[in-house]
C-alpha cells in the first residue's frame, strides 16, 4: 500500500520465525521495517530508526518488553503494541497502565494485527493522512470533521473523538473501559454509563436506528463494521 510508505515499524521478538513472518507480510503493505532480537538492541535501534509504532513482545532475555515500551514512552512519541501469552491478564494490566497503547495474545492473525498498527498510526500520527477515508466515513482531524456518507456530521468535541476512535478501529470490540480510558482520560471518575449516552446521540446523529452502523457486543462493549 503506497499511502503506508516512510511508516515505520519496530518488530522485537526473540524468535527468528516471528520476526521473519511478520517482517515480510509487513514490508508487502508498504512500511519500513526493522527488527531486534532482545530489548537493548531494540532501544538503541529506535534512537536512530525512531519508530512510529513499535511492535514488542513481553518475554525476552534481558530487558523485557515492559521495561523497553516504559523507556520508549519516555523517549519519544512511538505507539507500542505488546504481544503477550493468553493466561497474563496482570502483564497486560501493567502494560496498558504503564504506557502501552494496545496488545495482542498469542497466537494471532496477521490481518488482526495490521487493523491494530493501522489503528494506532491514524491515532498517534494523524497528520500523516490528509484525510482518512474509511467505507462511509472520511475523518479529517485538521478540520475536526467526520462526513458520513458524504454530509458533515454535527458532533460535539467528545462525540468527535468517540466515533473517530470506534471507527479507526472498525472490527475490534471496543469496552466501556477502554473507551473511557481514550476518550475521557484516566482521570475520569464518573460513571461507566456516560458511554452509553454518548453512543446513544451518535446513533441519532448517524440515523442508526437498527444499530447497524455502531454494534453493541452484549457483555463486552461497542464495534463499528467496515467492509
Amino acid at each position: 500500500m503506497n499511502r503506508m510508505k516512510g511508516i515505520k515499524i519496530l518488530l522485537v521478538d526473540d524468535e527468528p520465525a516471528i520476526l521473519d513472518f511478520l517482517t515480510m507480510g509487513l514490508e508487502n503493505e508498504g512500511f519500513e521495517v526493522k527488527t531486534a532480537a532482545d530489548g537493548m538492541t531494540a532501544m538503541n535501534t529506535a534512537k536512530t530508526f525512531q519508530p512510529h509504532v513499535a511492535i514488542l513482545d513481553v518475554m525476552m532475555p534481558g530487558m523485557d518488553g515492559l521495561e523497553v515500551s516504559k523507556m520508549m514512552k519516555k523517549n519519544g512519541h512511538t505507539a507500542i503494541i505488546m504481544l503477550t501469552a493468553k493466561d497474563e491478564v496482570g502483564i497486560r494490566v501493567k502494560a496498558l497502565t504503564e504506557g502501552a497503547d494496545d496488545y495482542m495474545i498469542k497466537p494471532f492473525s496477521f490481518e488482526e494485527l495490521l487493523a491494530r498498527i493501522y489503528a494506532r498510526i491514524r491515532d498517534h500520527f494523524p497528520n500523516l493522512f490528509e484525510e482518512v477515508a474509511l467505507g462511509p466515513f472520511r475523518i479529517d482531524d485538521r478540520r475536526r470533521e467526520i462526513r458520513y456518507q458524504e454530509e458533515v456530521l454535527k458532533l460535539s468535541a467528545t462525540e468527535y473523538e468517540l466515533l473517530k476512535l470506534l471507527v479507526l478501529n472498525h472490527g475490534l470490540v471496543l469496552s466501556k473501559a477502554r473507551i473511557l480510558d481514550k476518550v475521557w482520560g484516566y482521570d475520569f471518575y464518573g460513571e461507566e454509563n456516560i458511554v452509553e449516552v454518548y453512543i446513544r446521540s451518535l446513533r441519532e446523529k448517524l440515523n442508526d436506528k437498527t444499530h447497524e452502523v455502531i454494534r453493541t457486543v452484549r457483555g463486552a462493549g461497542y464495534r463499528v463494521d467496515i467492509e
